[in-house]
């Protein structure tokens, strides 16, 4: 027969929820490590609803959506998902505007930090989204045309992620 104090002591608590989240702090000795990393979560943001998270070797807090393009967006994925449709399909910011019902400036900043993130964002429509990687060539050439004054980092990361040559 097994006593009240014999089940407390073989039970160890719940078990920890498995996360992918990696330390966003760089001065920490976990940064983006995988390996030996302490991050819990720690409640949501209620403007975003996004999970909040806490290295424990550091005691930072941060967003999980930190160092992607969901960064500080009121936007959801299927929202910029969307955008991104309508991008491919050759829409202008203004028409896009009309369809989604964001304001121009909200788009033309989406474009700016996918632009920054392009080789994640490229991956993903690939992946999620069942873009072709052609389909994501004519997405890039369209906001390289469109956003002329792309900061040094967006066009870096441009050209690692557009395939078509440049023919006359």
């Amino acid at each position: 027969m097994f006593s009240l104090l014999s089940v407390t002591k073989m039970s160890k608590g719940r078990p920890k929820s498995q996360n992918n989240a990696v330390c966003q702090n760089p001065k920490c000795t976990h940064y983006q490590k995988e390996k030996d990393k302490h991050i819990v979560k720690s409640g949501k943001y209620k403007t975003t609803n996004h999970q909040r998270y806490q290295c424990k070797h550091c005691k930072t807090h941060f967003m999980q959506t930190k160092g992607t393009p969901l960064y500080r967006k009121h936007l959801t994925e299927q929202q910029i998902t969307n955008i991104c449709k309508h991008l491919v399909e050759k829409n202008g910011i203004r028409s896009i505007e009309r369809l989604t019902g964001h304001h121009r400036d909200t788009i033309g900043n989406l474009l700016e930090d996918m632009a920054e993130h392009a080789e994640q964002v490229n991956n993903y429509l690939i992946k999620n989204a069942g873009l072709s990687q052609h389909e994501c060539d004519e997405l890039w050439t369209f906001i390289k045309k469109k956003k002329k004054h792309l900061s040094e980092k967006a066009n870096l990361s441009l050209k690692t992620v557009m395939h078509t040559s440049t023919q006359p």
